[in-house]
């Protein structure tokens, strides 16, 4: 069983994610809250194994929060709930430890399976949040892509893809190949570079 967090201050998504959670047989909501303070404590009383976090809170916002809650147990897992037009506060929640980001108009299916890819140890990104972190980064600062030597050629397709946003289905249609094996791909990608997750991977493949 998967015991998420809900942090937001807006009742009414907490209740949709409620909700949505709970028709699920492997996912339990063991808490809620509207604030970073409280998200704090409740996450050192409750043990959850997922915190889906807001970052706009009045008082403690999310970043903090994230920051603090990881500081506490670092093997916790924070996966953001961004709206599109959130990015001054992407980087700092990733700097924070943020495990992935979803953005909260995208589709139930999608926002259950980065719960469960962010408890068993993965990093759920939505494609348009990914763009734009990587578009952010390209921008702020130009770079040379660094080479990485033991790489198959499939390797490479797959990570210069990753560089352009794309997701793991996006990629899988692009080479004709399947998801399964994208994801196998991206593994061994983040293995063979030090990268903790899909940003810090496609970030990588830009030279940034």
């Amino acid at each position: 069983m998967i015991r998420v967090l809900l942090v937001d201050d807006q009742h009414l998504i907490r209740a949709g994610l409620r909700m949505l959670c709970e028709a699920q047989p492997d996912i339990e909501v063991v808490g809620e809250a509207d604030n970073g303070r409280d998200a704090i404590a409740l996450a050192a009383r409750l043990v959850p194994d997922v915190v889906v976090m807001d970052l706009r809170m009045p008082g403690v916002d999310g970043i903090s929060a994230t920051s603090r809650i990881l500081a506490d147990r670092p093997g916790a897992r924070v996966l953001v709930l961004t709206t599109f037009g959130d990015d001054d506060h992407l980087y700092p929640a990733l700097t924070a430890g943020a495990c992935g980001f979803l953005l909260k108009d995208a589709p139930p299916t999608e926002l259950l399976d980065g719960v469960r890819r962010a408890a068993t140890g993965d990093s759920p990104f939505s494609s348009a949040v990914l763009r734009r972190l990587v578009q952010r980064a390209v921008h702020a600062r130009a770079g040379t892509p660094t080479p990485v030597t033991g790489l198959t050629a499939r390797e490479q397709q797959v990570l210069d893809l990753v560089a352009d946003g794309l997701s793991n289905g996006e990629i899988a249609e692009r080479l004709h190949i399947g998801v399964t094996t994208v994801k196998s791909h991206i593994t061994s990608l983040m293995t063979k570079t030090s990268s903790p997750n899909r940003v810090r991977l496609a970030l990588f493949a830009r030279g940034l």
